[in-house]
């Protein structure tokens, strides 16, 4: 479906060539819905426009459903841009149009007749669950029907990619959900690629099937969410999925808990799919003669499965814990100790 190769992207600057983009290879499957994570200057930016061709490529080649985007202009490339659709952080709507006159605006564009444009308008005003605010401004909505709004627009010449800069920087965790949730359904209902760009990894893991991370241009990692979580190998990485897994709160947490428990082992267990399902705390009990205390716990679910850490205190004899420390790492969980006492 999308094939970038080799793509690099340089802009001259006052300190000489800056490179947005540095030899990018990807390629993102039909019905995807692809991640692209990085801080501010990652290139990331850079990368998804020129998926539509808004950027051009200093090297290398881009490819969006069978059309070289990096190459065609002018009429064509306004042919490909119907099929490459985009929702924006700010939602870039027409402020003096409706709610349905915004999302009518790129069926104009393109020439469709006014009935047909009528109720194409009235299929994703219902699919994005706008009933009822049809003749509203702009103004007179919140920000998540805004950017609702935005994706019915988006969606009305029926592309083949919906591309997503930033579209939930804006809003509130609730609101973020709910769009992240709308963006779900229209991959399942409509088998829509999306690739959508982000540093927000609660957004990555939540509704991406892969995600590539960014870092000065390069993508430095990539692979299927649930691993990426499992495993992470950059640095840079490890601090995203930290994003979700150890919060502030999660740190301040376990430096009480370190207080509060000098004698024994506090260890943190981590889990990825089903064995975030087994009873091992049970077992542990039950086979090990040590004191289990549980602290803390959360479990994230991912499209690929689910992602789990739990911080437990153990008690005992060294070497009994060590035995329960072993019997652990036996059943595919993670372990790290967080203290010898």
């Amino acid at each position: 479906m999308i094939s970038i190769k080799n793509v690099r992207k340089i802009f001259p600057s006052k300190m000489g060539q800056l490179k947005a983009v540095d030899d990018v290879n990807l390629e993102i499957n039909q019905g995807e819905i692809f991640g692209v994570i990085g801080y501010s200057g990652a290139g990331k930016s850079t990368l998804i426009r020129m998926l539509n061709g808004l950027e051009l490529p200093t090297d290398g080649s881009v490819t969006v459903a069978g059309r070289e985007v990096s190459k065609i202009k002018g009429r064509d490339l306004r042919k490909a841009r119907q099929e490459i659709s985009m929702i924006f952080q700010h939602f870039n709507l027409l402020w003096s149009r409706t709610v349905s006159e915004n999302i009518e605006f790129p069926l104009e564009i393109a020439g469709v007749n006014k009935a047909e444009r009528a109720k194409r308008v009235n299929e994703l005003v219902k699919l994005v669950g706008l009933e009822g605010r049809e003749k509203a401004y702009p103004s007179q909505l919140s920000g998540g029907q805004k950017q609702r709004v935005g994706i019915a627009r988006a969606l009305a010449n029926n592309p083949k990619v919906l591309l997503c800069d930033e579209a939930t920087s804006a809003l509130d965790p609730q609101t973020t959900d709910s769009i992240l949730d709308l963006l779900v359904d229209i991959n399942k209902r409509l088998g829509l690629t999306i690739v959508l760009i982000t540093h927000e990894m609660h957004v990555i893991r939540k509704i991406c099937h892969r995600v590539a991370v960014m870092e000065a241009g390069r993508v430095v990692e990539l692979g299927p969410v649930l691993d990426v979580f499992k495993n992470p190998q950059q640095p840079i990485t490890k601090r995203f999925v930290q994003q979700v897994t150890e919060t502030e709160e999660t740190k301040e947490t376990v430096e009480h808990l370190l207080e509060l428990y000098p004698h024994g082992q506090v260890v943190q267990l981590s889990f990825v799919g089903e064995a975030t399902e087994q009873p091992l705390i049970t077992n542990v009990i039950r086979d090990f003669d040590v004191v289990v205390n549980i602290l803390q716990g959360k479990i994230s679910h991912t499209r690929n499965g689910s992602y789990g850490t739990l911080f437990i205190h153990l008690d005992g004899q060294f070497n009994e814990i060590q035995k329960a420390i072993n019997y652990i790492h036996s059943q595919q969980v993670g372990v790290e100790v967080i203290n010898n006492g």
